[in-house]
């Protein structure tokens, strides 16, 4: 249990600045010698693995449609012997999905008034001066209940637009926090699913920290630390348990996206956590229980891949007597072939007959809920699932059997239903728990 104060940095829309003010002042708190316990609302796979660059400590992600009461107490355990928390928000503040989740629509918002935790809502002001303030206000009355400690204005023009700007957030009441001059070098790199990962980028030491330099130099970090407040974890709830005692589990730049709650729940229960690298045509070990591919960027790496023989060799002798399961992008290596946006075909590890192409793109996004026909790892047929699915890959053959039922957040069927073939399945979805796990 943590009694850790906390504050959520959100805005009004995605695409405002949140991300570089979150790690800029992760970092300002860490120089400043605080332990700072990072988390993200929502399903986001990114995000975390920036925070822990950022903090030096595992962030974890937070989701009031996916995890019930338990499941979010556990969670917010992690910050114990932390003395603040920061958690991201996930697009706008109050955008959620259409039905209610184990425990909310999955919006920042809930997660904010469970936690306690006051919102720092970072405002795009470009384009706009005092009618900024309208906006912001709106926020903060949409729903009175949240906590709210101020916003921080981003994308300033000059200082008569800093002054005109705070002048009206002062007018409805609203304290200003900061001001972040315009600056087109404050950008984290991108691509078709959002930032690219942490390990991928130039120089991300360099540009954390110059983001903490940037906030320091025109925010009030005092005045947030003071801003920080929080009702601690509740009592109740575990972590997710492993599905294996030994779990080799694929860990590189095509496949990175597990979440740390999952990975954090097996350790904690004993399970020995073996990493490997496919990229690196690394088998996995032959000792293990269990091969666990996560989801990531294969096509991206897919020449590398299907070169991989040692890779390749070691997973295929594993499914001969032993299970394994991948999830989005593992999915999409477990299966015959892989199409690379130039249209190539690769031949990925076989084990399912699984075509896919990202050639031929189309966006899947969105919450996913899951009744098993089949066992997944650590849980039997039956079980009923939560996760999220974020990909651009089109499915053109599923010739072996669907894994699960699954739905979106409403619960309307959707033709990703995963598969499986003796012993190896896959799924589209991400998991995130399972509902008894709640």
């Amino acid at each position: 249990m943590s009694d850790a104060p906390g504050i959520m940095i959100s805005a009004p829309s995605s695409g405002t600045g949140k991300t570089t003010v979150m790690l800029g002042l992760l970092r300002a708190l860490a120089d400043d010698g605080m332990r700072v316990q990072p988390f993200k609302s929502g399903p986001d796979y990114i995000d975390p693995a920036f925070h822990l660059a950022a903090a030096g400590r595992a962030s974890f992600n937070l989701d009031t449609w996916a995890m019930g009461d338990g499941l979010l107490n556990a969670i917010a355990a992690q910050a114990k012997g932390a003395e603040i928390c920061v958690a991201e928000g996930s697009m706008g503040l109050y955008d959620g999905v259409a039905t209610r989740g184990q425990s909310g629509f999955g919006t920042s918002a809930e997660t904010a008034l469970r936690m306690g935790w006051p919102v720092v809502l970072v405002v795009d002001v470009s384009g706009q001066a005092q009618s900024a303030a309208a906006a912001a206000l709106g926020f903060r009355m949409y729903n009175p209940d949240v906590p709210f400690a101020g916003v921080i204005l981003n994308r300033v023009a000059s200082p008569r637009h800093e002054r005109l700007t705070a002048l009206g957030m002062e007018k409805a009441g609203l304290t200003v926090l900061g001001a972040l001059p315009r600056r087109g070098d404050l950008t984290l790199p991108e691509r078709h699913l959002g930032l690219i990962q942490a390990v991928e980028h130039p120089d991300l030491e360099a540009a954390i920290t110059g983001y903490a330099t940037f906030l320091r130099e025109h925010v009030d970090i005092d005045a947030i630390k003071s801003a920080a407040r929080g009702k601690g974890a509740g009592q109740g709830g575990r972590l997710p348990p492993p599905p294996a005692q030994r779990i080799a589990l694929a860990q590189d730049a095509a496949f990175s996206f597990t979440y740390p709650h999952l990975v954090e729940g097996w350790r904690a229960a004993g399970a020995e956590v073996l990493p490997f690298s496919p990229l690196a045509d690394e088998a996995p070990d032959p000792g293990a229980d269990l091969v666990w591919l996560p989801g990531g960027y294969p096509e991206l790496h897919a020449g590398r891949l299907a070169a991989a023989n040692t890779f390749r060799t070691g997973l295929r002798h594993h499914a001969e007597t032993r299970p394994v399961h991948g999830e989005c992008g593992g999915y999409m290596a477990l299966g015959a072939a892989l199409i690379d946006k130039e249209g190539q075909r690769h031949a990925m590890a076989g084990l399912l007959g699984l075509v896919t192409s990202y050639e031929k793109r189309k966006f899947h996004l969105g919450y996913r809920q899951a009744v098993l026909h089949a066992p997944l790892p650590g849980h039997a047929p039956g079980a009923r699932l939560r996760g999220h699915e974020y990909h651009y890959s089109t499915i053109l053959e599923q010739p072996d059997a669907p894994l699960a039922a699954v739905g979106d957040a409403d619960g309307n069927p959707v033709p990703e239903t995963g598969s499986y073939r003796g012993h190896v399945s896959g799924t589209f979805f991400h998991l995130i728990t399972a509902e008894e796990e709640a």
